[in-house]
């Protein structure tokens, strides 16, 4: 049975208002979310969020810490690690990782990026420095890998590691606009890494 939330640990309350945050952004947008709604979504008074979370900017980098960045970190970590041809695991974790993507906590803050993002230009370079940045630097290894090896031809592609990424932002884009006529976006996104990677070993069909 689980605990009220005023009988639990201390430590566990900033996890809970980080959680109430990332609900409130999904629900409300950055600019219109209130921190104390935060506050009342997480169980605790807005003097004890503050306590925690200065300001609502924090509030929104700690849910890219806890939500993004662990994702992030751990595919980099595998690629770092898997002795995979780069093809098998474009085609193996990458495309797990991608399909899981617009369902999971990084759309919300894609989402919130795009409509967002260009007033508040901070939270933008934040997002960069921390996940984007990373992400497109271990794809782009990735890559360069392959061809190093010989399984890729060198290519604009090759030197383009936002190709693999779109597919996976396009499609959190279109099924946010058109929610009544949304796309299969495991399909659409398996499908676009298969082109990618047909152009990258010379194949023209």
């Amino acid at each position: 049975m689980n605990q009220p939330r005023y009988q639990r640990r201390k430590e566990d309350r900033p996890e809970e208002i980080t959680a109430a945050a990332l609900e409130a952004f999904a629900k409300n947008g950055y600019a219109a979310t209130r921190v104390d709604e935060v506050a009342k979504r997480a169980g605790v008074s807005k003097g004890l969020l503050y306590l925690y979370f200065k300001t609502k900017e924090e509030l929104f980098k700690s849910v890219v810490r806890s939500f993004v960045m662990p994702r992030i970190d751990t595919l980099i970590k595998i690629i770092e690690t898997s002795d995979m041809s780069s093809e098998k695991f474009l085609r193996g974790p990458f495309l797990d990782f991608a399909r899981q993507v617009p369902g999971s906590p990084i759309s919300v803050i894609v989402r919130l990026m795009v409509a967002e993002g260009p007033k508040h230009p901070d939270l933008v370079q934040f997002y960069w420095d921390n996940v984007v940045s990373h992400g497109l630097g271990a794809i782009n290894e990735l890559l360069w890998h392959g061809v190093q090896s010989g399984e890729f031809q060198r290519s604009t592609v090759s030197e383009q590691p936002a190709l693999f990424v779109m597919p996976v932002i396009f499609s959190v884009i279109f099924n946010l606009l058109f929610s009544k006529q949304p796309i299969d976006t495991d399909r659409l996104i398996e499908t676009q890494i298969d082109l990618l990677i047909s152009h990258l070993k010379g194949h023209t069909t």
